[in-house]
């Protein structure tokens, strides 16, 4: 007899179906075809151990598995259920009704028990256009899962609850969850705020210029000052997810198995902070079974780079191009896989190796020409794509003790809001161009016009603190992000000297 259940398989940010049909027949053994890994493989094991506990058994007849379509490998441990229960269908020990009509997927431990699995809410996506009735899965991801209406989300626990309920012994009240209201409830939920940071007020006028114009940044300054404080707090100036980009970003986090258990829909931007020890592939995706990296975790989000120089030189250069196209492709020989990466880049690192270079109390102990070798570390095509470089300096006793109050994280979104608004109506009709810093060369010219004082000011500025050529058109989209901060439409001299200021990593002889 032939049974057959359907699972799934997660490719890139997108799910496909995959029938899991069991044979069983005159032989000996238990054989999985379709192109399986070795966790695939493994399955046998896991589930005749978890067949026994349910008091069934194993058939000891040949029994043939096939995950079709045949020419797509299939990888991890969720297809123990589908399988489980096509091998009891098979066998005549269960008579399921509708077993055709669900998408089952989960990993079964020895004692039956059902383990969380990565990618469901892609695969729920993927279920519901393929007009199947439900998608059964492990408890522990249903709420994720059930953002996702029109689809029945059936949560078990065990392998027992998965066959009590495909033979109508147990009824089970698909998991229903107002996706709109989750969001509109828990977005801006975050645990810091800019209140909490105590002076700095350049840097915080220069993070609120980055998150208004989405602008990459680059914090140079010695230990202690607050660079990565202020980086933290990044997000919580950022304007709010819509419901899409939530969706997106849940289905990146889903896919790389970062929703935490009984989680549902993420409403604030990923704040990501990879230790300087990563490797390219952990960056930016890959491996043997492409996994997306930080990069694309931080889709919608902040990428944060603690101590710069300190990343590998690989890691650094592998940036460069998800940067520009704000997505990320995997190649292998038989699959391309994209991912989206359109992330901020916040960047901090130390003047020099003992952190005190142009400190205003401690001295400097590096030696001649190790303050420009440190900083040579970070190349000049990754420094192109950084539109903010911010010197931080140490907060003082009477700042850190002084009871002014500061503006909170809220009423800086505020503004940001406004400036994006303004930036939405003039990029409308382009193509994947949403802020100033998208725009690229050609428009840069037509947006940011500038008066004749205003070039007199940029000539100026260019000749006497000897800043190089790519400083002029992030000069120029930082001064209109700066306008459009004032709700001015002409750039003015102010708006560019403020924007002059922000490029202190190319001026000429800046490390001695």
């Amino acid at each position: 007899m032939v049974a057959k259940t359907f699972g799934s398989a997660v490719y890139g940010v997108d799910a496909r179906t995959i029938t899991a049909e069991v044979n069983v027949t005159q032989g000996q053994g238990l054989y999985i075809s379709g192109m399986p890994d070795i966790a695939v493989k493994e399955s046998a094991h896991r589930v005749e151990s978890a067949i026994k506990t349910a008091h069934f058994f194993m058939p000891r007849n040949k029994v043939i598995v096939n995950l079709a379509p045949a020419d797509i490998r299939k990888e991890g441990s969720a297809y123990d259920l589908p399988i489980a229960l096509s091998i009891l269908q098979a066998s005549g020990q269960i008579e399921a009704v509708d077993l055709e009509k669900y998408v089952i997927m989960g990993e079964l431990a020895l004692d039956g028990v059902l383990r969380p699995i990565k990618g469901a809410l892609p695969i729920a996506i993927q279920s519901r256009k393929e007009n199947f009735k439900g998608f059964v899965l492990p408890k522990s991801n249903e709420r994720e899962a059930a953002i996702v209406n029109n689809l029945d989300i059936i949560g078990v626990e065990t392998l027992q609850e998965a066959i009590d309920f495909f033979e109508g012994k147990k009824k089970i009240e698909p998991l229903v969850i107002d996706t709109r209201d989750i969001f509109q409830s828990k977005i801006n939920s975050y645990d810091s705020d800019f209140r909490d940071v105590q002076g700095q007020e350049n840097i915080k006028r220069a993070l609120e210029i980055a998150a208004a114009g989405g602008h990459n940044v680059i914090m140079i300054g010695p230990p202690g000052a607050g660079k990565t404080m202020l980086a933290k707090r990044l997000p919580t100036i950022l304007p709010p997810l819509t419901l899409n980009e939530a969706l997106e970003t849940t289905k990146i986090h889903s896919i790389a198995g970062k929703i935490g258990k009984d989680a549902s829909l993420i409403t604030t931007r990923p704040f990501r902070s990879p230790h300087h020890t990563i490797s390219d592939v952990a960056l930016v995706g890959g491996g043997g079974n492409p996994q997306p990296g930080e990069i694309s975790l931080s889709h919608n989000g902040v990428l944060f780079l603690d101590e710069l120089p300190e990343f590998k030189r690989t890691v650094l250069e592998v940036m460069r191009q998800p940067m520009e196209e704000r997505r990320v492709t995997i190649s292998r020989a038989k699959i391309s896989i994209d991912y989206p990466a359109n992330f901020m880049l916040v960047a901090s690192m130390n003047p020099c190796p003992c952190g005190y270079y142009n400190h205003p109390e401690k001295a400097c102990v590096c030696g001649p020409g190790v303050v420009q070798r440190y900083l040579s570390r970070v190349s000049g095509p990754l420094l192109d794509r950084i539109d903010l470089h911010v010197e931080v300096v140490p907060v003082s006793f009477d700042e850190m003790t002084a009871r002014r109050k500061s503006d909170t994280s809220d009423e800086i979104r505020e503004r940001v809001v406004k400036a994006r608004e303004n930036q939405s109506e003039r990029f409308k009709g382009q193509t994947n161009i949403y802020c100033n810093a998208m725009m690229p060369s050609n428009m840069v010219k037509d947006v940011c016009v500038i008066s004749e004082a205003g070039i007199k000011l940029l000539k100026t500025a260019m000749e006497r603190l000897g800043l190089s050529a790519r400083a002029y058109d992030r000069i120029l989209k930082v001064s209109r992000t700066i306008a459009d901060l004032a709700g001015t439409e002409d750039i003015k001299v102010e708006h560019l000297a403020e924007a002059i200021q922000y490029r202190s990593l190319d001026r000429e002889g800046w490390a001695g």
